[in-house]
């Protein structure tokens, strides 16, 4: 696909009908800046497509992506359950307002600590293991506990190595083979299993190996309801679905990949006769990611035996072109529509060598002061920040409507100290 900017009567890029030059000049940068509109839009249009072919249809937003509550407000208000992995998400999700029965949690590698808090949170709890089983069983009150177990079905998908969460590779979840003891143990310590649930990769634009992954899922859910005596409420195929970074990128066709996936899930349950239960997915990036635009200003234009072009965000502020050698497109805030003229690295402010967000990027003319705006922010943008080179993190605003709004503050200097402590002694 091509990318196409919307730009004001200045020629401006205009984020949800505001001017990103105006807005740095009210917040500063580098600053991110979530479209309202779009995350709506990008929710409803998942929903309604897949609703409409399969009523019994639930959206869990993968809230990794984004935690702002701004964000997941935004989402309950459109009727979103949660996908949360962490009690931290758990905790910001209760405060948002989300019923514990809309909360369904997915760890990894959890202690004790953790599953007690889930438990006591009163939200649904997803296993990974035959050892969290374990761990759960010895905590008190959980008789007829509702639970489901994450299957890794072998089939591995993703945009980059670490995104894969499926496959033999991948620390996640319980082996197919052992499905049907894990569900049946669970049943003998008196747990009440009512979901299943996979996740194999992040990022994915092609369908066939999310089709791969679904199809042995629900062999996996027929043995188990066939040997287990398991009656699925839900079965969950996790999330993964990609937007397009690069401008060559096409879409997911929506429409057809929803239609193929709904397809084989009735095939699957009428094959084992398995009934009507809920189909959940856990998109995250696909609501949020393009929905957000980081704005970073040139501060540095040096020919060294490079040309580069360096800008006041860094890999604390978007760390996935470092952590995963990611391709997000970059244009100039007053003219995002030029053509480029030359190509440039862009590199950020961080003393480290692997801090580039662009290598050899076609870009047009451009010079010191110059904003330019980084695009598709929104999932693992600032849920992925730090504090590196003790530098404060960046301030995120809500437009809606060409109005803005400050959702997150700008770290300041003394946030950096922040839950820091000196011994007396080395006050003398």
């Amino acid at each position: 696909m091509n990318f196409n900017f919307k730009t004001n009567e200045k020629g401006n890029l205009s984020i949800g009908g505001a001017d990103a030059l105006e807005l740095v000049k009210e917040y500063g940068t580098p600053l991110y800046v979530v479209d309202e509109e779009r995350i709506r839009n990008n929710y409803k249009r998942l929903y309604n497509t897949f609703s409409s072919k399969y009523a019994n249809f639930k959206i869990y937003y993968a809230c990794k992506a984004n935690t702002n509550l701004s964000v997941m407000k935004i989402l309950k208000d459109e009727g979103s359950s949660i996908d949360a992995v962490s009690p931290g998400e758990i905790y910001i999700a209760l405060l948002v307002g989300f019923k514990p029965e809309k909360i369904l949690y997915t760890g990894n590698n959890v202690t004790n600590e953790e599953l007690e808090f889930a438990l006591s949170s009163g939200v649904r709890i997803n296993l990974d293991s035959l050892s969290q089983l374990e761990k759960l069983s010895k905590l008190p009150d959980t008789d007829g506990k509702e639970i489901s177990f994450r299957i890794n079905p072998k089939v591995g998908a993703g945009h980059h190595d670490h995104c894969i969460t499926g496959g033999d590779l991948s620390k996640f979840g319980i082996m197919e083979e052992e499905a049907v003891h894990a569900y049946q143990k669970a049943v003998d310590l008196g747990f009440n299993p009512v979901g299943i649930h996979t996740h194999i990769g992040s990022g994915i634009l092609d369908p066939e190996p999310f089709k791969l992954a679904v199809h042995t899922l629900m062999d996996v859910a027929g043995r188990v309801y066939r040997e287990a005596g398991v009656e699925f409420e839900f079965i969950d195929f996790g999330g993964g679905i990609g937007i397009p970074y690069e401008p060559h990128e096409s879409i997911l066709n929506l429409e057809m990949f929803s239609q193929e996936i709904i397809d084989l899930l009735k095939e699957k349950l009428y094959e084992y006769n398995m009934g009507n239960p809920a189909m959940y997915l856990e998109p995250g990036r696909y609501i949020v990611g393009d929905a957000s635009y980081l704005l970073t200003r040139i501060n540095t234009i040096k020919q060294s035996y490079r040309k580069f072009a360096g800008v006041d965000a860094g890999f604390n502020t978007l760390l996935r072109p470092t952590m995963y050698d990611s391709y997000h497109h970059i244009v100039l805030a007053s003219k995002p529509n030029a053509k480029p003229t030359q190509k440039i690295d862009i590199a950020g402010n961080i003393c480290e060598s692997g801090d580039l967000f662009a290598r050899d990027r076609p870009i047009p003319d451009i010079e010191e002061g110059n904003l330019l705006a980084i695009l598709n922010a929104g999932a693992y943008g600032f849920s992925m920040s730090s504090q590196y080179n003790s530098r404060p993190r960046a301030a995120e605003i809500l437009v809606h409507k060409g109005r803005s709004e400050v959702i997150r503050e700008r770290e300041a200097f003394a946030d950096l100290l922040s839950k820091q402590n000196m011994p007396e002694r080395l006050l003398k």
